[in-house]
């Protein structure tokens, strides 16, 4: 089996074609890493200083330690990762197709988190996480193993917003950043304390339980009471606005942010080509990803509150149940912005709400360091990827290790590599590196005749 076969080049050969020498080529990719790593943590933390308007003293004690901090976590797990595979290398007497990927990573990414602050070790989880499993699932698909599913990330982004909505509007269902950017983005009236029905003082003849109301009287009352004076339900906690007025405000303020969102995230590039091409500029506002991201936001948000208030009317009744249809049919505004990092990224963060609500209950245990081995794994299973399939890897974190290695990771001998079956060099155009014959094992590059 190709699997098990064992490739008996060494490392220049295989890996860092670019110097014969373990050493040098270590030291190049963590000096590349060092610097790339630096130039994205360094702005990055500033703007978030700036965003929390944290006070003189971070600026002068934290902001730098935090930098660097987090620059040596990138590095050494970029720099290591170039030392272990060499270090298996010497130790196997060659390469395995388990070996010159994962394997070389996983101790090299675990090394590296228990560098990084343990604050945000959960994000660099959950980010690494969703990435290997996107991963691993375009893998499956290449080998025929599973067939996707037409509009899945849709699919999934409804799934998901069900179950996060009816966790928001739960009692203790959702804490920190998550229940935090959901009281932006859905707003505080969406969040009943319990379950209250529209007026306890009615006799019992009246209550919904009791009530032979069908779905076609109950929705012609509503389109009537609105044409008429456009009221709000007494379970509404939108006292300001009537039914109709609350979700269309919600539509423009949240099409607004998406907008704006999209808008900010060109200004870098726009700003580039402001004396060379101005007449790009214009497309920075008029562009049709910004409106596709704007009306994601703003009808996901008017699809869930007209769902809500719609079931308020039907049944009387203010219920959490009520964010599980109101979720999973905001999800379908995933249509107008289709994305399967944000649907796996949220079933990422979904999943380990319910991990944590698990513990928290006593039902599931708790596993120590769980982030550090998560992520390592993750982390490894990418780059392994990156090595032997990036066909099957996300083209944005292609370009980031690329970056990472100023372009160092595309200068692997991947032909060679081609016959694990991976088709590792069908996206690097037959490109076969120049290598000094001085430090060469094997001559003859048909690995074939060679395999031991």
């Amino acid at each position: 089996m190709a699997a098990l076969s064992k490739i008996p080049h060494n490392c220049y050969e295989i890996g860092h074609t670019w110097s014969p020498s373990c050493v040098q080529s270590a030291a190049d990719v963590t000096r590349s890493a060092l610097e790339v790593s630096f130039k994205i943590y360094a702005p990055l933390y500033l703007i978030a200083a700036v965003l929390r308007r944290r006070k003189k003293d971070y600026y002068f004690k934290r902001l730098i330690p935090e930098i660097f901090w987090s620059t040596s976590f990138l590095t050494t797990n970029g720099g290591l990762f170039i030392v272990f595979f060499c270090i298996l290398r010497r130790l196997l007497g060659g390469f395995y197709s388990w070996s010159v990927g994962f394997g070389s990573a996983l101790p090299a990414s675990y090394i590296a988190i228990l560098l990084e602050r343990k604050s945000r070790r959960g994000l660099l989880t959950i980010y690494m996480a969703n990435l290997a499993t996107e991963t691993l699932f375009r893998m499956a698909v290449t080998r025929g193993i599973v067939k996707p599913i037409k509009h899945g990330e849709v699919l999934l982004f409804c799934i998901t917003s069900s179950l996060f909505m009816f966790f928001f509007r739960s009692k203790d269902g959702l804490k920190g950043f998550a229940s935090s950017a959901l009281k932006f983005i859905i707003g505080k009236e969406e969040i009943p304390t319990h379950s209250v029905l529209a007026d306890d003082s009615q006799p019992s003849a009246e209550r919904p339980d009791s009530r032979k109301k069908t779905l076609l009287s109950s929705t012609r009352k509503l389109l009537e009471s609105i044409c008429k004076r456009g009221p709000r339900h007494r379970c509404c906690k939108h006292y300001n606005d009537n039914c109709i007025s609350y979700c269309v405000k919600g539509f423009v303020r949240m099409f607004s942010v998406g907008y704006v969102i999209q808008c900010l995230l060109k200004v870098p590039s726009a700003f580039r080509q402001m004396f060379s091409k101005p007449s790009r500029l214009p497309s920075l506002f008029y562009n049709k990803e910004n409106f596709q991201l704007g009306v994601f936001l703003g009808s996901f948000v008017s699809i869930y509150k007209g769902t809500s208030c719609l079931l308020r009317w039907m049944r009387n009744i203010d219920d959490e149940l009520h964010a599980l249809i109101a979720g999973f049919l905001a999800g379908v505004s995933m249509f107008f912005y289709k994305s399967t990092t944000i649907s796996m990224y949220l079933f990422s963060k979904l999943v380990e709400t319910i991990y944590f609500k698990g513990i928290e209950a006593g039902r599931l245990p708790y596993i120590p360091h769980a982030d550090t081995i998560i992520y390592a794994i993750s982390t490894a299973i990418c780059f392994h990827a990156a090595v032997m399939e990036v066909q099957n890897l996300r083209p944005t974190y292609w370009k980031f290790l690329l970056r990472l290695t100023q372009g160092r990771f595309a200068l692997m001998n991947r032909q060679v590599l081609d016959m694990f079956g991976t088709q590792a060099s069908r996206d690097f155009k037959g490109f076969v590196p120049k290598l000094d014959p001085r430090y060469t094992t094997v001559i003859d590059m048909d690995i074939n005749k060679k395999i031991c």
